[in-house]
């Protein structure tokens, strides 16, 4: 037996849409970022990009479980003393909604050239429409990530 490794030639980019409204974010993030990576394709290769391209749309109606909304806080440093910008969660959603969406998949892709290459193919959108009609993206419902109203019903 020989390990099966794929060739650059032989990938075939698909598209994806997802729907991020009621979606709980670390949920979608993990499901999205396993698609970016090819990891849900036989032919899935460590070191070669074989994900597909993700569009995702309603990125301002994601949620969050718990208290993550009131406490969840992202920071950036500007390079200069005392330069730290810490912005809570709730802001961040209102002014960037794209933004949360694209670091919380960031932080769950390799760390390395590859995985910035991977991040390109993440189109993030906070309403429901995209430009990326032409490319006939396929709708994708992803199972682990509508576990919110499962918790909801529990409560």
């Amino acid at each position: 037996m020989k390990t099966y490794m794929a060739r650059p030639a032989e990938i075939r980019r698909r598209w994806f849409q997802v729907d991020a409204e009621g979606k709980v974010l670390g949920r979608l993030a993990v499901e999205v970022a396993r698609i970016l990576m090819g990891k849900h394709r036989p032919t899935y290769t460590p070191h070669l990009d074989t994900g597909d391209f993700v569009v995702v749309v309603n990125a301002r109606k994601v949620e969050v479980t718990g208290k993550k909304a009131e406490k969840k806080v992202y920071y950036h440093h500007t390079g200069y003393h005392g330069g730290l910008v810490v912005t809570p969660y709730e802001k961040m959603l209102a002014r960037k909604p794209e933004e949360v969406i694209r670091l919380a998949v960031r932080r769950m892709l390799p760390k390395t050239r590859l995985g910035r290459h991977m991040l390109t193919k993440l189109k993030v959108y906070a309403g429901g429409e995209h430009p990326h009609t032409a490319q006939q993206p396929e709708p994708l419902e992803l199972k682990a990530a509508s576990v919110l109203a499962d918790v909801r019903r529990e409560r």
